[in-house]
């Protein structure tokens, strides 16, 4: 059943019971899996894993992520599942951070990890879409927005949770004790998210089908996303730049450590541009302040071309590059909402996330590629190229006005 302006979603008001579940979830589950995630290397070391191994395991997982969100898209189409994939996709990403205290080698870690993620793929379509019908139209920025800074909120306090708590309980320990921030998300989802029950199915499509019929406007607007996305590298190596940057300075341990707190630093940035960004695109239009925010990404890795900044100039530009992931994360969503209608909301959602996926992959081994093979110079150059024809793309391609 489309939205009406007589429909109660219609109500101002964005921080809904269904915004507030959602936004909950996101954070407890960020919380889990970030503190897992945060002493995987180490944990992988003691069960005396090759340097490789966590490579193939981020690989393989993001991958298989990558075609669970496809597949969850389509599914999401049918809004009576929605909410059930969505609890079982929070359950999975939470008892799969808890198992790998059960996992004494690598290829265990390796397929715990794997059917996690496609648990994380496969919910994320269905989560954005019940957030979507969750609010009124027209308030869809300030409800992604808040999901937003709520997701990295966790992520920033995963690390440190892990941090504090690793001296006391150990590496299984902390494990063990990531499911109950995992459990949290799955009971806050369960308890408060919307559920869409009520509305019109529509099962006749296949997955083909339920593509096909995305609207023209919203293929416009995707090739501006992934133009930014084959540019907008995994923020890892900003890490590694900063440490090489500062290591003839102040020496490789110190380095390392300030470049932690560099990263720290970015996601704080990130969630707290988050919501004002959504709030700021309901009110002034999200297509030119999405653009507006590939930018800042443009300006970010162009300063990096530069001579080697200091310390200060990379505390800016870092809190930049955090400025700049609110402000995508927030508005790409909310954007899409406006161009997807109902019937394919779910399979919008997952194509975008698909394509961000792909894009994250192509832009790390490029960027890496030339990092090697010419300099770090010659990387940041293709990612300042490539975000500022995305933002290009989204200003001057996407439409202004969804047409459903």
């Amino acid at each position: 059943m489309e939205k009406t302006q007589n429909s109660p979603h219609h109500s101002k008001r964005w921080l809904t019971r269904g915004v507030l579940g959602i936004g909950l979830a996101s954070l407890f589950s960020d919380w889990g899996h970030e503190a897992a995630t945060a002493i995987l290397p180490a944990f992988l070391a003691s069960l005396g894993a090759p340097a490789y191994a966590l490579g193939i395991i981020e690989g393989v997982s993001d991958g298989l992520s990558s075609f669970a969100k496809l597949a969850g898209g389509w599914i999401a189409d049918r809004p009576a599942l929605r909410k059930p994939v969505g609890i079982v996709g929070y359950l999975a990403t939470g008892l799969s951070t808890f198992a790998y205290a059960f996992a004494h080698t690598w290829p265990a870690v390796l397929v715990i990890r794997a059917l996690g993620w496609v648990g994380r793929g496969s919910r994320g379509p269905s989560r954005d879409a019940l957030l979507a019908d969750a609010v009124a139209v027209g308030t869809e920025g300030r409800a992604f927005g808040f999901e937003r800074a709520m997701d990295t909120i966790g992520a920033v306090l995963g690390p440190l949770s892990a941090t504090a708590l690793l001296g006391i309980l150990g590496m299984r320990g902390v494990l063990l004790w990531s499911l109950v921030p995992g459990l949290a998300a799955a009971v806050a989802f369960a308890a408060l998210a919307p559920s869409s029950k009520g509305e019109e199915s529509h099962h006749a499509q296949g997955l083909i089908s339920s593509f096909r019929g995305l609207p023209k406007n919203f293929w416009h607007f995707l090739a501006g996303v992934f133009a930014h996305g084959i540019g907008d590298f995994a923020p890892t190596l900003l890490i590694l730049r900063a440490s090489q940057i500062l290591a003839p300075r102040v020496g490789a341990s110190r380095a390392a450590a300030i470049s932690v707190g560099l990263y720290t630093f970015y996601n704080v940035m990130n969630a707290a541009a988050s919501y004002p960004a959504g709030a700021l695109g309901d009110r002034i239009g999200k297509r030119g302040l999405l653009a507006g925010g590939y930018l800042v990404a443009t300006i970010t890795f162009a300063a990096f071309i530069l001579e080697p900044p200091t310390l200060h100039v990379l505390i800016v530009l870092f809190g930049l590059a955090g400025i700049h992931s609110g402000v995508q994360q927030s508005l790409e969503k909310s954007l899409a909402a406006e161009f997807l209608p109902q019937r394919v909301r779910g399979s919008g959602f997952g194509v975008l996330a698909t394509v961000n996926g792909v894009g994250d992959l192509v832009s790390s081994i490029v960027v890496g590629a030339l990092w090697s093979a010419v300099s770090p110079a010659a990387g940041f150059l293709y990612a300042a190229a490539f975000t500022g024809l995305g933002a290009a793309l989204i200003y001057f391609f996407t439409p202004r006005r969804a047409v459903k």
